[in-house]
């Protein structure tokens, strides 16, 4: 099991991760299984007001019974403590689940690649190291399609400057991972800040350096007139889309 002393995150996140911990140990006592940082803080290269703090708990078993009442209660928690901090995601999970064949590219990866464990048995362990392949990033950008109908949608709708800055955000950050999901398997390095993303993506598509330029500007919370944004995530978005399927017809 691992001691809280032996995790270190930036000293504004610090706190809220520990509180975290604290609180999960209280409300599961011994369905716990392990908690897990992954994200921004993960990287150290959270942003006080603008980073989530993301987590993965892992139970022995289910918890319908006060599911609700014990999310709805640390989120509470968060935004009277830390207000700093963005948000709180938390994904919750099965021990028997996480550790299973059927969940290689899922949990397995997420847990080996992205995450920190900071309590409990790492089921990160379970499963070998990862080679950046097409695989990979086929399966976790599969719903890229989704996210640019839904984050064109939000944009549209947005009522206020913070709403569609925050619209912009999200849909931003995916499309620039997912640009860089089509030549991780050339580029041999696993990345996930997006910035960082989008500039190894250009390396190999430079004719896109103006989009993913675009898509920095989106990502720095600028408010930019919806036309633009909308025009960016249609004709990016159905450009990307049919890069996968082209990269997909190659490597199959």
């Amino acid at each position: 099991m691992l001691a809280q002393s032996q995790f270190e995150f930036q000293s504004d996140f610090q706190p809220a991760v520990q509180d975290a911990l604290r609180f999960f140990k209280a409300g599961l006592g011994t369905n716990l299984h392990s908690v897990y940082v992954y994200g921004s803080v993960a990287r150290h290269s959270a942003v006080s007001t603008r980073s989530n703090l993301d987590l993965v708990v892992i139970t022995h078993r289910p918890f319908e019974d006060n599911r609700t009442t014990l999310m709805n209660t640390v989120q509470w928690r968060f935004q009277r403590s830390f207000p700093h901090v963005k948000g709180l995601n938390v994904k919750l999970a099965l021990a028997k689940e996480v550790a299973s064949l059927d969940s290689i590219f899922s949990w397995g990866f997420l847990l080996r690649q992205c995450c920190t464990c900071i309590y409990g048995e790492d089921l990160g362990e379970c499963f070998g190291d990862y080679e950046p392949s097409w695989e990979i990033a086929k399966f976790w950008n599969s719903d890229v399609a989704d996210w640019i109908r839904n984050g064109r949608q939000k944009i549209a709708i947005a009522k206020t400057a913070q709403e569609q800055s925050q619209a912009q955000i999200r849909i931003a950050k995916k499309l620039l991972r997912a640009s860089y999901s089509v030549v991780m398997h050339k580029h041999k390095r696993w990345i996930d800040d997006p910035i960082e993303c989008g500039e190894e993506f250009v390396r190999f598509y430079p004719d896109k350096q103006i989009e993913i330029d675009r898509l920095g500007i989106l990502l720095s919370g600028r408010v930019i007139p919806k036309r633009s944004v909308v025009g960016l995530i249609d004709s990016y978005g159905q450009w990307l889309l049919k890069e996968y399927e082209r990269t997909e017809f190659k490597i199959g």
